[in-house]
């Protein structure tokens, strides 16, 4: 009889275990969940409950004993509804080291391109990565400004570890763009007489522009041939950087007053660094700029978003009357 009792009660311990490492235990749908750096297991406990994370605390801490669990890794944790003690300890004693994607295109700003980054699972905070690309030491060591720093981001997708830093992301990207300027590129860049960050930088301008691929490079031309006359770039698209608003559907004389070295109505060159971050195409348009003797270009009245080119002042000023016509006869 004693056996029996024993072996139920074997039974009975065995199903315990079981149970307290292997049913769910996890309440919420999912949940993001950050251990910081020398976190000890009580601080994780008490942000387990902070946050709600667990239906039963005290079958968590059992099958920690159960399962040795006291060294607490940093991380990022993605935690499902229904994981069991047994799941949770297993990814906690791991630790968290998987890739993650990350995509971008069609960015102006530095601003913009941390809210892309902040949708992003790493373990670095976005703040700490703009922090550096606003830190004039830190980019002095790769030959950087705050103002030419966006020059080294490439649209594209690229795939990192969740748990770097942001002085590896950083150098990464500017691994991927040192990658990009190749010899080839670099002779070419020398070719028309500029630097990396200078095609880049006119690339964002020609890109803002107009993004047609049939376009870029006679508008790269025609702004090659203004900085080769010493004229001003005279670039609207550098007026809304200045200004802060690129919505402005027009830049008027009020725009132009705007105290900036940006505003290239009022400097000459180029401005000093990109307004936006360009395509790979982009920059390619303007190492292979079409060579012709346009100075000038209006938007066509047709709103095709092509333009009209000239080398004529006069002619210029006939189009751009077009122009004006054409968006008056729509606002009225």
């Amino acid at each position: 009889m004693k056996r029996y009792f024993w072996f139920l009660g074997g039974v009975f311990v065995l199903l315990m275990g079981v149970w307290i490492l292997f049913a769910p235990n996890v309440r919420n749908e999912q949940i993001s969940f950050f251990i910081p750096k020398n976190a000890t297991f009580p601080q994780l406990m008490d942000s387990l409950g902070k946050y709600d994370v667990l239906k039963n605390q005290t079958t968590f801490k059992m099958a920690s004993k159960v399962m040795l669990y006291r060294n607490v890794r940093t991380g990022k944790y993605v935690m499902d509804k229904g994981m069991s003690n047994f799941d949770l300890l297993m990814m906690l004693r791991k630790g968290q080291h998987y890739p993650v994607k990350f995509t971008f295109n069609n960015v102006r700003t530095k601003e913009q391109l941390m809210n892309k980054l902040s949708k992003y699972y790493f373990l670095f905070e976005w703040q700490d990565l703009y922090q550096l690309l606003n830190d004039q030491p830190f980019l002095e060591k790769y030959q950087l400004t705050p103002e030419t720093v966006m020059a080294i981001f490439i649209p594209n997708t690229y795939e990192f570890y969740y748990d770097i830093t942001a002085v590896e992301f950083f150098e990464k990207m500017f691994h991927y763009y040192q990658e990009f300027w190749n010899e080839e590129r670099m002779g070419e860049a020398e070719a028309i007489g500029f630097t990396p960050l200078e095609v880049v930088t006119l690339a964002s301008i020609v890109e803002e522009e107009n993004f047609r691929e049939k376009e870029k490079a006679i508008i790269a031309g025609l702004y090659i041939n203004r900085l080769r006359a010493d004229m001003p770039l005279q670039a609207d698209p550098t007026i809304k950087f200045a200004v802060g608003d690129f919505s402005i559907k027009r830049v008027l004389n009020e725009h132009l007053t705007v105290e900036s070295p940006y505003n290239t109505y009022k400097y000459k060159g180029l401005p000093p660094g990109p307004i936006r971050i360009p395509t790979p195409s982009t920059v390619d348009s303007v190492l292979h700029y079409t060579h012709h003797n346009y100075m000038y270009m209006c938007a066509k009245e047709d709103f095709s978003g092509t333009h009209n080119f000239t080398n004529n002042y006069q002619e210029h000023l006939r189009n751009a009357a077009k122009y004006r016509a054409a968006l008056s006869a729509i606002s009225q």
